[in-house]
């Protein structure tokens, strides 16, 4: 069976990052008159990383409480405290390993470079691991940017 457009659910992605493309070369192309747009989205782009940054702060706050709302419910204590020691270890370890030894073999394999200067900032390693890449792109941005010298527009 052809599924038919109406058939089909969800954002059209790939769609929208085309849109983009040829929106930016397009914006690239008019040359000065592009640049006022152009400035438009970098600026909505800094206002975006400024709020995601506030969410980054706030939200582990809301969470916490609701899971302590949780384990105030709960009756076993003891078993809660040991499954979710032991979930935090293996959490850690599993960081410590592909942060600590993969990343870098990867790295090394690739460049034939020390990678353990360029991790000076233990946030460029932990940031995508933790938790979700969107929810870190600003800090890996700023630590990128700033600990690393990589150029803005690379970043």
């Amino acid at each position: 069976q052809i599924p038919v457009g109406s058939e089909i659910e969800g954002m059209n992605i790939l769609g929208l990052v085309l849109f983009a493309l040829v929106l930016g070369v397009a914006l690239k192309k008019l040359g000065q008159e592009g640049e006022d747009l152009i400035r438009f989205f970098n600026s909505f782009n800094e206002a975006t990383m400024v709020l995601v940054t506030w969410i980054m702060w706030y939200v582990p706050i809301g969470i916490m409480f609701l899971v302590g709302s949780k384990i105030v419910e709960m009756e076993d204590i003891v078993l809660l405290v040991t499954s979710l020691g032991k979930y935090i270890f293996a959490s850690i370890l599993g960081h410590v390993i592909h942060g600590g030894i993969i990343l870098p073999l990867i790295y090394f394999a690739a460049t034939r470079q020390n990678p353990y200067p360029m991790g000076h900032d233990a946030l460029c390693f932990i940031s995508p691991c933790s938790v979700s890449s969107s929810a870190t792109l600003p800090s890996m941005i700023k630590c990128i940017e700033e600990n690393n010298r990589v150029d803005k527009r690379i970043s």
